[in-house]
């Protein structure tokens, strides 16, 4: 009876915003809540916590010293063929045109034939590694690079292997691996996100949620960022406030965090509306930091001849530009959709594709290299799968029939790493004699995600987040360093 009283009391008021774990402690004595919080374990008291350490993307410790402090992960989404990059199958040459001696692999589509890479490779750098011709600039660093040859997942479907290689789970909500380590290392530079994917010309495949925070705070989640747009203004919207000065802006967003905060006073720490808050207060920090990071022209003439022109080049060149003041992790997509998916015409696709990016790629690591930032940046190369090495066979509404292209391969493919202690001029795995499944040192997603937190200072197994009466991480149950690829 007190407890309605209560409740008519806050209405009568007009102060009856509660949120529905709130409503479940006020109603009933209580034992609504207490039901719900031995279900949700230490759930509510993980959120309260959040809220009361101030500014949760202030710089933290790992687990242990290391030299990688910033991630910056090129996807190449829709998955490139890595028996066209950096897996050269000279069998596929031997069996042209005929059947595999085994048989082909089950894939999401039907294919035929042996199908030879139209690219020619080279070996390049002390250490030999062979790259295709349409990624020549990469030959120039070749020794940077530690090419993981034996890569597998689960699918062979975009949006499940997307959200594997992004969240650590094909099919539940799981926050992404940025958000994952500005969770566990916040960020240096609290005036620009910890977290920024950068994609000209709208969305990937499943689109923001590549770089979600699910249940982890909400301002643990990428910010997204157009690359298409050149001008400021247009590449990040709203940076200037063309009707209040810089006082009058400061003056405005005190009040609106005291409303705010009294607000959120009565909800307990509702996780929302506190990352509403830090979004507030990042958006006003920003308006002098984003225009001075996002703006390249700002660059020496000869760096922007280093990285070439167009849009690969200059998100390329603000990525270096973000990790050198202090951002934690820069994802680099190739575009809207899946750009490397190429079902037909894979010679002409995967040629231009790889000739706007290997230049500013290799540029980037040569410019880290030469600032003596690459051993603290951690470089990441790849799509959510490979391709098959069999063309794929004419199917109405699946491609147009030429004959030309290759179907998805999630039994073995190719990514790459490099700086960030990864041991350069190194191949790890192989895939079989074709470069359809890997055999040998089979390194699954899980497995890779395992040793980016292990080269980012964290044990996978321990940095975790209790949800749900659980305790999540980013590799679930799975997960094995790597350790031979670790310098």
């Amino acid at each position: 009876m007190q407890e309605r009283a209560h409740l008519r009391r806050l209405a009568a008021a007009g102060n009856l915003h509660l949120t529905r774990r709130e409503m479940l402690r006020r109603s009933g004595m209580g034992m609504a809540g207490l039901g719900l919080a031995a279900l949700l374990g230490n759930t509510g008291e993980a959120i309260a916590a959040d809220s009361r350490l101030g500014n949760p993307m202030l710089p933290k410790a790992p687990h242990f010293p290391v030299k990688a402090k910033h991630v910056i992960h090129f996807f190449l989404n829709g998955g490139p063929s890595h028996v066209d990059t950096f897996d050269p199958k000279p069998a596929l040459e031997k069996y042209a045109g005929q059947e595999l001696p085994g048989g082909n692999l089950r894939t999401e589509r039907k294919t035929g034939a042996c199908f030879p890479s139209p690219f020619k490779f080279q070996q390049y750098g002390e250490s030999g590694i062979p790259i295709s011709e349409i990624f020549k600039e990469l030959g120039e660093v070749a020794d940077e690079l530690c090419v993981i040859r034996s890569m597998h997942a689960n699918v062979p479907n975009h949006e499940p292997s997307l959200m594997l290689m992004n969240c650590g789970e094909s099919t539940l909500v799981r926050p992404s691996l940025g958000s994952w380590l500005t969770y566990g290392l916040g960020t240096e530079n609290q005036n620009l996100p910890g977290f920024i994917a950068m994609c000209p010309g709208g969305y990937p495949i499943k689109g923001p949620q590549n770089w979600q925070s699910a249940f982890l705070p909400g301002v643990y989640q990428g910010t997204y960022i157009d690359t298409r747009h050149e001008a400021i203004d247009k590449l990040i919207e709203n940076i200037h406030n063309k009707e209040l000065s810089a006082d009058e802006q400061k003056q405005q967003l005190d009040l609106l965090n005291a409303l705010n905060r009294h607000h959120l006073s009565e909800r307990e720490g509702d996780p929302a509306l506190e990352a509403r808050l830090q979004s507030f207060e990042l958006a006003y920090r920003m308006q002098y930091e984003a225009t001075d990071a996002f703006d390249i022209n700002r660059e020496p003439q000869y760096i922007l001849d280093m990285y070439g022109k167009g849009v690969h080049a200059r998100q390329t060149l603000i990525a270096r530009r973000l990790i050198e003041r202090g951002v934690r992790f820069v994802q680099l997509w190739h575009g809207a959709g899946q750009p490397w998916d190429n079902h037909d015409d894979i010679e002409v696709r995967h040629r231009k594709l790889a000739e706007e990016c290997s230049r500013p790629i290799a540029a980037l690591i040569k410019d880290l290299k030469q600032r003596g930032l690459l051993e603290e940046t951690l470089i990441i190369w790849g799509g959510e799968f490979g391709r098959t090495p069999t063309v794929e066979l004419p199917q109405a509404g699946a491609n147009a029939g030429k004959v030309n292209g290759r179907d998805h391969n999630h039994y073995g493919f190719t990514m790459w790493l490099a700086g960030g202690g990864v041991k350069g001029g190194t191949i790890y795995g192989a895939t079989d004699e074709f470069g359809f499944r890997a055999v040998e040192n089979k390194v699954h997603v899980h497995d890779l995600h395992a040793t980016i937190l292990r080269l980012m200072g964290f044990d996978h197994t321990k940095l975790t987040y209790r949800f749900a009466g659980r305790d999540f991480r980013l590799t679930d149950v799975h997960g094995h360093v790597v350790e031979d690829i670790i310098a």
